[in-house]
């Protein structure tokens, strides 16, 4: 079976369409014929190797996947064969004290599809029957692609992790990706003011029109946390959502108010951070970090979603023999939203 990913580690230039073997369910799995997949910031660590995580070569990229079930493993019987659903590409062990308590998202065996198994960038894809979700009548393929992998992470971090409430201030760190695209979404949601903090002012109308209530932007001279000080009329800030790491989490830390939070969800621009700990304790704040989602958060993100309160964003689509061009997108200073790959019957064929 054909599917995009790498066979060695390294940068772009390691990319390339990949045979791997034709994957059958087993008991209690569903196999999907994928008609979209979409990317994260997690296929570009993947392809340059993630210390301390293996994975099986060749590799096939892609965590978000939207198509329909094609066939059932021992002891399933439904969604019916033909329905149109997305998967949610977090895997938990079901067996464990976090897993029981339904915290899957702190499963000491967590996985994620494309990251510690084979992605979603390819024709056919076999995960859990309790992975697999339908897709809210009003979304395309292509849409419903854009959904997991980013909505969930957003939903944890601000309303579990965050402890979001109405009236919060909150800061969105970043403007274009697809979990700040999210995030804005889901803090508005949950009824935060929220602000949208980026170094660039090209996707500020669109945030804007996702809901945000103000859009700054920040640089050497007007540093992120005078920007967010400003905003907040000196009071600072409840809630500042990071996934940018190194460069800024030391000025969201300085631009909280009393008691507020910073939720760090990735660290694209650098894992290694020095903070000041009296800012911590004097203003007793914290530092949360937050990674996917359980089953039952999941969960409220699709009802949302199928209610019309949240809504994917896609920057583009770009067909599967293009698959190169989607990661190397995330390099694009105009990029808002998730990047989705079409896949094509063909897929099946011989890489």
């Amino acid at each position: 079976m054909r599917g995009f990913g790498f066979a060695e580690h390294g940068g772009l230039e390691r990319l390339q369409f990949v045979d791997v073997p034709e994957p059958a369910p087993g008991r209690g799995e569903v196999r999907l014929r994928l008609r979209a997949a979409a990317f994260n910031r997690l296929d570009r660590f993947t392809l340059a190797g993630i210390p301390g995580v293996p994975v099986e070569r060749p590799h096939v990229l892609g965590s978000d996947g939207a198509g329909v079930v094609d066939r059932w493993g021992e002891g399933v019987s439904d969604p019916p064969l033909g329905t149109r659903v997305l998967l949610n590409p977090g895997l938990w062990d079901g067996t464990c004290d976090a897993c029981r308590a339904g915290r899957e998202a702190l499963c000491r065996n967590y996985r994620i599809v494309g990251e510690h198994t084979q992605g979603t960038a390819t024709a056919l894809a076999v995960v859990p029957r309790r992975n697999v979700h339908p897709i809210p009548p009003q979304l395309s393929f292509e849409e419903a692609a854009a959904v997991p992998l980013v909505f969930q992470t957003a939903w944890r971090a601000l309303k579990t992790i965050g402890e979001v409430g109405p009236g919060d201030r909150v800061a969105i760190v970043g403007a274009g990706g697809g979990v700040p695209t999210a995030a804005v979404q889901v803090a508005k949601l949950l009824g935060a003011k929220v602000a949208v903090v980026s170094r660039s002012a090209g996707k500020f109308a669109r945030s804007r029109a996702l809901g945000a209530d103000e859009v700054l932007r920040f640089d050497e001279e007007h540093p992120l946390d005078r920007a967010l000080w400003e905003w907040s009329e000196k009071r600072g800030v409840d809630v500042v959502f990071d996934s940018v790491g190194a460069p800024t989490l030391p000025r969201s830390l300085r631009a909280v108010a009393r008691g507020g939070r910073v939720v760090v969800i990735g660290a694209t621009a650098g894992p290694l951070v020095e903070v000041d700990l009296r800012t911590l304790f004097w203003r007793q704040a914290s530092i949360r970090g937050s990674t996917m989602a359980s089953a039952g958060e999941f969960a409220e993100v699709l009802g949302h979603l199928s209610a019309g309160r949240l809504r994917p964003v896609v920057d583009s689509v770009v067909p599967f023999e293009r698959a190169a061009d989607a990661l190397a997108r995330f390099d694009a200073p105009d990029l808002f939203g998730k990047v989705v790959v079409s896949i094509p019957e063909s897929a099946r064929g011989p890489a």
